[in-house]
């Protein structure tokens, strides 16, 4: 499977982001309103970072810093890994996994168009492995041995 087929799943269009002049407060704001855990940083339609909740957790709260008054440029990750939308869904998870994220923004021919969270990964590994069990059960019920 490839991160096309997650990114059809999604919603055309759907790139929440902020600027690196936003506080971390309407970050959260937004995240909160759009219930994601991780929002794209723009400048000028460029990706320059991402600000999860891990960001939030160790880099605002852990360093007692109050939201409203932190801006995003101060604590978004800005060494940013993305993926194509040919890439496989195999990969994108191994990266995830050795890199410790959650969030793989996506770009098609260079372009951002959105971004995959591990639970978007799990969901569409589940639902092709039931489109699996289910084509294996018609074969089984199926066979003249049953």
């Amino acid at each position: 499977m490839l991160v096309q087929h997650v990114m059809g799943n999604k919603p055309v269009n759907a790139i929440w982001s902020v600027t690196q002049d936003n506080t971390v407060f309407e970050a959260l704001e937004l995240m909160a309103a759009k219930n994601i855990g991780a929002v794209l940083v723009l400048e000028n339609d460029l990706l320059i970072g991402i600000f999860s909740e891990r960001d939030y957790a160790r880099k605002v709260i852990l360093q007692g810093r109050g939201s409203r008054d932190t801006l995003i440029r101060e604590v978004m990750t800005s060494k940013v890994i993305t993926v194509e939308t040919d890439d496989k869904i195999e990969e994108c998870m191994q990266i995830m996994s050795d890199k410790h994220i959650r969030h793989l923004p996506v770009n098609q021919h260079g372009k951002l168009i959105g971004i995959i969270s591990i639970n978007d990964i799990v969901s569409a590994i589940m639902h092709e492995q039931k489109e699996h069990i289910s084509t294996l059960e018609s074969y089984i019920s199926g066979s003249p041995y049953s």
